[in-house]
């Protein structure tokens, strides 16, 4: 803790951002904005619709509802600081703020990353076990699988968020990003960090493997089960209710990978804050759409608040 202190008494870091005052970047810097807006708006009604349907009382959404939350923690982790900063024309933040934003993105990414790969599993029952279904994912059950995820994704984000930023940095302290990500602050640091890089990538890549291989297992044995299947409509039901996790996941894993999982010649700073735009702002607006607009029981949930709305606007 004091060398935490001492740092921050010392100097702000100072993020480039991504975006400059350019007509362009400012229709961009819009566009994120509305972006922003929508993953925010979209994730609470999710949440909302949940808690009030009791239809939506199943495993499935309960595991989503967890998701939509760990979404809007992320996207409210880093781009609200990014609009302050562009809209004010100040870059700096402070070495506290800094550390939090890496502890809480570690945190976050690391459990959706899990969430996303145990949801495979909750398929892979629901589909190939129906009639053990209530027995095999029980509420006790369901409370693990989440506790675990966010357990994992906190132990993670705190150990990264300490070793990181007791660190010695000098010089500018500028971070070529838009917020403290880890390894873009790791360049400023003034000694050698090529181990502590080499034991990140280790974990990153066990991070993305470890549900990448439970996604691929479960997928696996719902194939099986579904080319077992002799009704197309039941085909029909199973491959709907997971194409909507399959996409999700592929939006996640795919941006994800290409930053953590590339070798360190082919990074480059440009590519990394374009494609961070898309998995901490894009993705959290996309996963509600994903299983709003594809899913009927959500959409009966959204129309059933609609219609209860329009009855009490009359009266």
């Amino acid at each position: 803790m004091e060398i935490w202190l001492n740092q921050s008494s010392i100097d702000n870091f100072v993020l480039l951002g991504i975006f400059s005052h350019s007509p362009t970047d400012l229709v961009l810097f819009s566009a994120v904005m509305m972006v922003f807006i929508m993953a925010l708006c979209g994730n609470v009604l999710l949440i909302f619709l949940i808690f009030m349907d009791p239809q939506l009382h199943t495993p499935m959404y309960f595991f989503l509802s967890q998701l939509s939350l760990m979404d809007l923690m992320l996207v409210c982790t880093n781009v609200p600081k990014m609009a302050a900063n562009f809209l004010s024309g100040r870059k700096s933040i402070s070495f506290v703020g800094c550390g939090m934003q890496i502890g809480l993105f570690v945190c976050l990414v690391g459990s959706e990353g899990l969430l996303l790969g145990l949801m495979a599993y909750d398929r892979y029952v629901a589909i190939s076990h129906p009639l053990h279904y209530p027995i095999l994912m029980s509420q006790r059950i369901c409370l693990q699988i989440v506790g675990s995820s966010w357990v994992f994704g906190i132990i993670d984000g705190l150990i990264q968020m300490v070793v990181v930023m007791t660190f010695p940095y000098c010089g500018l302290r500028e971070v070529d990003h838009f917020f403290c990500e880890m390894l873009s602050l790791l360049k400023l640091a003034c000694i050698d960090t090529s181990i502590f890089e080499n034991v990140i990538f280790a974990c990153c890549v066990f991070m993305l493997f470890l549900p990448f291989s439970i996604i691929v297992a479960s997928y696996a044995r719902i194939l099986r089960t579904v080319l077992h299947m002799h009704s197309a409509q039941a085909v029909r039901k199973a491959l709907t209710t997971c194409s909507s996790h399959l996409t999700a996941v592929f939006l996640f894993y795919g941006a994800a990978m290409f930053i953590y999982l590339r070798p360190r010649r082919y990074r480059a700073p440009s590519h990394d804050k374009v494609v961070s735009v898309f998995y901490t702002v894009l993705t959290p607006m996309m996963n509600p759409l994903i299983y709003s607009l594809r899913n009927r029981e959500v959409m009966g949930a959204l129309r059933k608040g609609l219609d209860h709305c329009r009855i009490v606007n009359q009266h």
